[in-house]
């Protein structure tokens, strides 16, 4: 099963110079419960914005530059050799976290959607891709108001890709 999971502002943006544009905890632990022990399949760029693999996480890196040198992580040249990786492995739900270019690939092939809609707008340089909420089923929707430690309130959707008749 693939699926993606993101966070977005009310614009789209999911970024600003490599770095997330906020700090939401609570997110934060949502995303590492989601995905600890499986295959995270993610971007150079990305990559390089975390700076490290993820703890109980297997990260996949995309890349055009078979020479791109990784420590802890495997080196992918397609969004296809990275599920292979994945599915060699026996993992039963993969990730796609980021970035833009990375989700618009996993868009079309995705199973899931675990998306996080933060409310505010933010300045932003990358843009989670445009997608077709009629083939998406709403399956949790959860309101995230702002606190002492989520500045920033969010309302948490959880997606699963309608089957055509």
């Amino acid at each position: 099963m693939l699926s993606i999971i993101a966070a977005l502002d009310e614009e789209g943006g999911i970024g600003f110079k490599n770095q997330i544009p906020w700090h939401l905890p609570v997110d934060l632990g949502r995303f590492k419960k989601l995905t600890m022990g499986h295959h995270l399949i993610l971007g150079r760029k990305t990559y390089q914005s975390i700076g490290k693999p993820l703890p109980g996480r297997r990260m996949i890196v995309l890349s055009r530059n078979p020479e791109y040198k990784l420590t802890g992580s495997r080196l992918a040249g397609s969004l296809q050799d990275a599920l292979q990786i994945a599915r060699d492995a026996g993992d039963s739900e993969v990730f796609v976290i980021g970035g833009a270019e990375i989700y618009q690939l996993a868009l079309p092939i995705a199973d899931r959607m675990y998306l996080s809609h933060v409310h505010t707008t933010s300045k932003a340089d990358v843009y989670f891709p445009a997608y077709d909420a009629d083939n998406w089923l709403k399956i949790c929707e959860q309101e995230f108001p702002a606190d002492q430690a989520n500045p920033i309130g969010h309302t948490f959707r959880h997606l699963i890709r309608k089957i055509s008749p």
